[in-house]
């Protein structure tokens, strides 16, 4: 399924997500993703259950702050506990979870707006 957008030159895009994987801006990733705005990391989480502060360090610690966190949890959407999203909060990351291609479009949406956005996802069938 192709989702592209008109993306700011420069900036990670979503061209692909699907078996097992995704096509960031050209370049194939196999499994669970990090995207930041200017780079893609793999990802270890598996499953919604894996899903830790210390797995999304790449991305709290960056560079590059983002302020939005889009969570694609896999094929349905699961809502992380209160605490995790108050832990993000206070390192000034607002928190979005959704099925894993709602998340895919919705990174790319907003990437086209030029905001500071991020995405994690659970790599899906």
């Amino acid at each position: 399924m192709d989702v592209t957008p008109l993306i700011p030159e420069g900036q990670q895009v979503i061209e692909t997500y699907g078996d097992g994987g995704f096509r960031v801006s050209g370049t194939h990733w196999t499994g669970s993703v990090l995207i930041m705005p200017q780079r893609t990391l793999s990802w270890a989480p598996e499953a919604f259950a894996q899903i830790t502060l210390e797995s999304l360090s790449p991305l709290i610690n960056a560079e590059d702050r983002v302020q939005v966190l889009l969570l694609g949890c896999g094929k349905g959407a699961q809502l992380p506990s209160k605490d995790f999203r108050t832990s993000l909060r206070e390192h000034g990351i607002v928190l979005e979870a959704m099925d894993t291609g709602a998340a895919a479009r919705t990174y790319n949406v907003l990437m086209a707006e030029e905001r500071a956005v991020a995405a994690a996802l659970i790599a899906v069938q």
